[in-house]
């Protein structure tokens, strides 16, 4: 799982945090990239499969932290032609730890390829522009210099919450190179709705105003956005760890009958406790309370109409699936399907990781 002799030794991501103003910070925080690689070899102890992991060097020099896995079981022909690989994008604040329960499944028929997108986990964390449309150029960009690198021709594209939005908007500048899009509970999708005020008025002057946002309310609202999500996780210092357990406890539970200690929630805080880089791009994307500023519901007729799309909730999720029915009323429904997962959040995969798996083996094997 280590990278080969000539790659440049893992804790030079996180060398930039010296010439900064909170140099200090590491030793207040109890992390650093190398124990985000501890707990991620821990956690992908469990695969079964054949596991490749390594650093992908992209053209622009970032490194873009890589799993490939493939079936040990199946045999090898030559005059098999190879099926279309699936590459899986996690959300934000995650990491490809997050997909233990899928990996394994998904790879026994294909090879299967994971990453960390740029600013997040292992992979390098450069600077973002705070334009939105420039920062999600950075994300998008930096997808397809990491297929040029790995020499993919085509795949099956899958992307989580902000991977779904960052492999829309992938696909919509690369289609010839994805042969299907999954999108699991993707954010970014609606527009933002209108302020109650706003609405009454819509509805003409008889309508019954609703109470509006308290300015105290607003004024904190304020003040937060002027911080990237996840400072408060660096904030806590050694606190940080506790704060991610008592917040998060669901992550615990998610994975409790591979791990019966914290290792899945000490995965995330190591994840977004380092140097913030690709949440500063996804603050750059996104307004107050989560919406993004250009959201994909304005840009989704720009897909092929013949590319199948598949999108994919949690039944309990607080992603709205209507996003996903106006897409498919965009598009046309033919080759955009919506599903619902029954007693899944947001986080489908980990919460019904076997019906999650069956829909995607099912969508792969649709593909060839």
């Amino acid at each position: 799982m280590d990278p080969g002799p000539g790659a440049a030794p893992i804790q030079t991501d996180c060398e930039t945090e010296s010439s900064s103003l909170w140099s200090w910070w590491p030793s207040w925080r109890p992390t650093s990239m190398s124990l985000l690689k501890t707990t991620e070899s821990k956690i992908l102890a469990c695969i079964k499969n054949d596991l490749w992991a390594r650093f992908v060097t992209l053209a622009n020099q970032d490194r873009i932290w890589t799993l490939s896995l493939t079936n040990k079981g199946t045999p090898k022909s030559a005059e098999q032609a190879p099926k279309t690989p699936l590459v899986m994008v996690h959300g934000f604040g995650g990491g490809v730890g997050l997909w233990i329960r899928n990996l394994d499944a998904l790879s026994r028929s294909r090879t299967v390829y994971a990453f960390d997108l740029l600013g997040f986990g292992r992979s390098s964390r450069p600077s973002f522009p705070s334009d939105a449309a420039k920062a999600e150029e950075q994300f998008v960009d930096s997808i397809e210099q990491w297929r040029q690198a790995v020499g993919l021709e085509n795949m099956i594209l899958l992307g989580h919450s902000l991977g779904g939005y960052l492999a829309t908007s992938y696909a919509i500048q690369h289609p010839s190179r994805v042969s299907h899009l999954i999108l699991v509970d993707p954010w970014g999708f609606p527009e933002r709705t209108k302020p109650e005020t706003q609405q009454s008025e819509d509805q003409g002057a008889e309508a019954v105003k609703r109470p509006t946002i308290p300015r105290w309310a607003r004024a904190i609202v304020s003040i937060l956005s002027l911080f990237n999500p996840l400072a408060v996780i660096r904030a806590a210092g050694p606190w940080g760890p506790g704060l991610v357990n008592r917040f998060r406890p669901d992550f615990k539970r998610k994975f409790e009958d591979l791990f019966d200690d914290d290792t899945m929630t000490q995965y995330i805080y190591h994840c977004n406790a380092q140097t913030p880089s690709g949440e500063v791009g996804f603050r750059a994307m996104s307004e107050t309370l989560g919406w993004a500023k250009r959201p994909m519901l304005q840009r989704v007729h720009l897909l092929p109409p013949s590319m199948p799309v598949t999108m994919l909730y949690g039944a309990r999720s607080w992603v709205d699936s209507s996003s996903g029915d106006r897409a498919a009323e965009i598009r046309g429904k033919a080759h955009t399907k919506v599903l619902l997962v029954d007693d899944a959040s947001h986080h489908v995969y980990a919460d019904q990781p076997d019906d999650f798996n069956k829909v995607v083996e099912n969508i792969c094997k649709s593909v060839d």
